[in-house]
């Protein structure tokens, strides 16, 4: 990687809820992000639901591939995930499944920096879907990110109806987590 060249991480909001909090958080983490790295939102839109048979007749879908390509030319990937039922959602964990697929898990994931935060109307946060995500992290090689987590919780109070981030405390700690996480993800420090 060149030092002219910013670093990208890749961001996965694990909703596809048009209003996602989510969402929502990712975009606001790519705005507070340091200029020394470039956060790019990714969807898992379009990604279809795991299946062995479609995946034997035709392959890896295009939407899976051309998220392959993004998170295997990062330096770093950025999930942001809900809550559901006090676990991981299945869009993203059926998302997470098909991108380690092709025989490409191991360039896509293997040793790649990750951070987990995820928002939640909870007071909990999304404490038990962070922690159930471990063990895929895990397994897959990806290389956790051992900065402190950010639980954003009574997210319903951090946004206003338009989906802007409007609670300045969770803004600063959320700039803070980005900025750790550019650093560890990047080995430079952030340029203010």
């Amino acid at each position: 990687m060149s030092f002219s060249t910013i670093p990208t991480l890749v961001g996965i909001a694990g909703s596809l809820r048009k209003g996602s909090y989510n969402a929502a958080l990712l975009r606001a983490a790519a705005e507070v992000a340091p200029s020394s790295v470039h956060l790019e939102q990714a969807t898992i839109a379009g990604i279809p639901l795991y299946d062995g048979d479609l995946e034997a007749a035709s392959g890896l879908p295009a939407t899976v591939r051309e998220l392959q390509e993004k998170i295997a030319n990062s330096a770093g990937l950025l999930i942001v995930t809900p809550e559901y039922n006090s676990s991981i959602p299945g869009v993203l964990k059926n998302a997470i499944d098909w991108l380690s697929r092709g025989g490409d898990a191991k360039r896509v994931f293997g040793g790649r920096p990750v951070a987990i935060t995820g928002a939640s109307p909870g007071r909990l946060g999304t404490v038990l879907s962070q922690t159930a995500w471990l063990p895929v992290l895990r397994a897959l090689g990806l290389n956790l990110w051992p900065g402190p987590r950010l639980l954003v919780s009574e997210v319903h109070k951090a946004f206003d109806a338009s989906g802007v981030l409007v609670d300045e405390r969770v803004r600063s700690q959320l700039r803070e987590f980005v900025t750790g996480f550019a650093e560890f993800a990047t080995g430079r420090a952030p340029r203010e």
